[in-house]
């Protein structure tokens, strides 16, 4: 259909009925304005502002109420307790519990902020023409004026219980973080300074898993061994064997430079900590005629022959030595733990 054909009543504003051409108007894009602002019910009832205050702070109680649940959370559940809890299943109780205290919490925060500035800040739309990046010294004072100004209408100096239960909600959310630094290392406890050994405990050899004999041990050898009692189907058995392993080696009596580790073998057998006392690798390395073991991590060379001192690489302290014997059986055993904990050195460390 032309535009001929078109009553000229329907015909847009501008259009030329003769040519069938749109006229182009001076300004086809008339600013229609702002609607006319209707107040709300808190605005003009102060009943209505005190229950939608005292629902944000309702709001933040609940998220301080869950930041204390985050952190009994720690505290209560195990680390390793599984739970069957529909419809997820069977998932662990800690980080269930931790996942969903941590989720309300910031829920609560952010719920109560957003009916805090739906019901009690103003809602007046102002329109601002656009400005240069660089402010102009008025613009930074008009800036100023309106933060003071939204500051008022916020209400924030005046609703006190709003703004005590903000600052609670945020000064405990916070808390949550520092707890999670848990599990950056064990508790202050004595885990990491005892181990499986001890006393009357056999070295097991932990390739064949029988019990070592001292003729089990030939000069120049190197001999892994773990504890009596520990297998590896253990739950628990790499949290064990990580403090436990043992290398054992024969030396020639003579050879022992070191008193105490004289004194604390048996027949020229010493027994020495496998676990690196750097950062915690397994030494594997023997040198027969220099005796010295090597860390094949970061090269941490210790002198087996003299109480297993540090001869190279950046190991800060010489391997534990684990004091043996022979009990009544013929049998290689163990006269106690080791004297200090072994591996790297840990924080709370005396």
């Amino acid at each position: 259909m032309s535009t001929q054909e078109i009553p000229e009543e329907n015909l847009p504003a501008g259009q030329d009925t003769a040519h069938g051409a749109v006229k182009v108007a001076d300004n086809p894009f008339v600013d229609p304005g702002l609607p006319p602002h209707k107040p709300r019910v808190q605005d003009i009832d102060e009943k209505a502002a005190r229950r939608s205050e005292r629902a944000v702070a309702f709001m933040f109680v609940l998220s301080m109420l869950a930041t204390i649940g985050f952190i009994a959370s720690y505290v209560i559940f195990p680390v390793d307790k599984i739970v069957y809890i529909w419809p997820f299943g069977h998932v662990s109780a800690l980080n269930f519990a931790l996942g969903w205290t941590l989720g309300l919490a910031l829920f609560f925060i952010g719920a109560g902020a957003v009916h805090w500035a739906r019901t009690l800040m103003s809602d007046v739309e102002i329109a601002d023409e656009r400005h240069p990046m660089a402010a102009s010294p008025e613009v930074k004072a008009k800036v100023m004026a309106d933060f003071a100004a939204g500051a008022a209408e916020s209400g924030f100096g005046r609703r006190k219980l709003i703004r005590n239960t903000l600052f609670g909600a945020l000064a405990l959310v916070p808390l949550s973080g520092v707890m999670l630094l848990r599990d950056m290392g064990p508790l202050p406890e004595r885990k990491l300074r005892t181990t499986l050994w001890a006393k009357g405990k056999l070295l097991i050899n932990m390739n064949t898993h029988e019990p070592l004999r001292p003729e089990d041990v030939a000069v120049g050898s190197l001999t892994f061994a773990m504890p009596e009692g520990l297998s590896e189907h253990d739950h628990n058995f790499q949290t064990e064997i990580a403090k436990a392993a043992l290398m054992i080696v024969r030396i020639q009596p003579e050879d022992i430079k070191d008193k105490r580790e004289l004194e604390w073998s048996h027949e020229g057998i010493v027994a020495f900590s496998k676990i690196c006392t750097h950062v915690g690798c397994p030494i594997s390395l023997y040198e027969q005629q220099t005796h010295h073991v090597l860390c094949p991590c970061h090269q941490s060379t210790f002198d087996l022959s003299d109480g297993a001192r540090v001869i190279f690489g950046p190991a800060g302290h010489a391997l534990p030595q684990l004091r043996i014997g022979v009990n009544d059986k013929g049998f290689l055993e163990a006269h106690g733990d080791f004297d200090e904990p072994v591996g790297p050195a840990f924080w709370e460390r005396g």
